[in-house]
């Protein structure tokens, strides 16, 4: 599937997006989000979701050990991804993506990929995020920075115009 991407138009090398298709019927309707056949699942290690209130930043994080795949279930989030890796030939990429209710896509983030979310819904937006490493409570699998004013080269605020 051809990425929609508004800051660049070349994916983060080891980035994947999955078109993820809605099924509605008189009952309502089923959306498949991540199967074992998928070139995104390598292997399982937990779901979490995790929400946002209207305008709140949840950024910035990586993982040395686990990937993510990431989708939005209700809302609608901008999930960005920075690429600082100093040997990937798309070191300094950023990828931004808009995602929920009206672009139902699976993100494969790779380790050592920074990423965030921001809400972009007048409503709380929930994020659904199968990952391939276990939470582990006494030594996380997580780096941080702050959502603002760190040395990643990106903006969070709305762009108008």
């Amino acid at each position: 599937m051809e990425a929609q991407i508004s800051q660049n138009k070349k994916l983060i090398e080891g980035v994947s997006v999955k078109k993820l298709k809605v099924i509605p019927d008189e009952r309502g309707r089923l959306m498949e989000i991540l199967r074992t056949d998928d070139k995104e699942f390598s292997k399982f290690g937990q779901v979490y979701v995790t929400t946002a209130y209207p305008g709140v930043v949840k950024a910035w994080h990586y993982h040395k050990l686990q990937d993510d795949n990431m989708t939005v279930l209700k809302g609608m989030a901008k999930i960005v991804l920075y690429d600082a890796r100093k040997a990937s030939p798309t070191k300094g990429v950023i990828n931004e993506f808009f995602v929920g209710d009206h672009n139902h896509i699976l993100i494969h983030i790779p380790k050592l990929i920074w990423h965030g979310f921001k809400c972009m819904s007048e409503q709380e937006t929930m994020i659904v995020n199968i990952v391939t490493k276990c939470y582990n409570y006494e030594e996380p699998d997580e780096y941080r920075k702050p959502a603002h004013g760190s040395d990643i080269p990106y903006d969070w605020s709305r762009k108008d115009g």
